[in-house]
């Protein structure tokens, strides 16, 4: 919230995020430039404008979106340097450092439900893998994207196959089944 964010952890939250996102792809244009197919991969959510995300989490939806708003601009300004971007961003939540720190904090998380870092990681080489001048702009969700590729079974991502999965922050049930 708001009102428990210092100026401080704002601060830090737009630079590692926002900052970090154009930082990085400014100082790679170089090199990206001379590749033969190049991409820059950012892990940003779709832009949801729906109010649950601003209400108890401002300060750091505006970090992620910042990330998303560069992959925006970027994949404009730099598509014709042939250099794709695109976002990308788990449909459920991902067992990383950051989900179990939080799940200390909301002791009723169950870390079964979460999935495997490895499902983000295929569907970075998939995105990866394409043609850097038709791939751009897009902002992928990791199970959308395997789907495509035909992928039907998605129980080895989880870190209990039995267990179902949560959908990831910026998301909403009534978003994806429009898809």
């Amino acid at each position: 919230k708001m009102s428990d964010t210092t100026m401080k952890k704002y601060d830090l939250m737009q630079q590692i995020n926002s900052r970090g996102a154009f930082l990085c792809s400014k100082l790679c244009l170089p090199h990206l430039m001379k590749s033969s197919n190049p991409h820059i991969l950012t892990l940003a959510p779709p832009l949801n404008l729906e109010g649950e995300w601003f209400k108890d989490y401002f300060p750091y939806t505006l970090s992620k979106y910042g990330m998303s708003l560069c992959v925006l601009g970027m994949s404009s300004e730099l598509k014709e340097h042939r250099i794709g971007v695109n976002a990308l961003w788990p449909k459920y939540l991902v067992a990383t450092a950051a989900t179990f720190m939080l799940a200390q904090n909301h002791p009723g998380v169950d870390l079964n439900r979460l999935r495997k870092p490895e499902i983000v990681a295929d569907a970075a080489y998939e995105i990866l893998n394409r043609n850097s001048t038709d791939c751009t702009g897009n902002f992928f969700l990791d199970e959308d994207l395997l789907k495509s590729t035909g992928i039907t079974d998605f129980s080895a991502y989880m870190l209990d196959p039995s267990a179902s999965p949560v959908l990831d922050l910026f998301l909403s049930p009534m978003e994806l089944s429009a898809h």
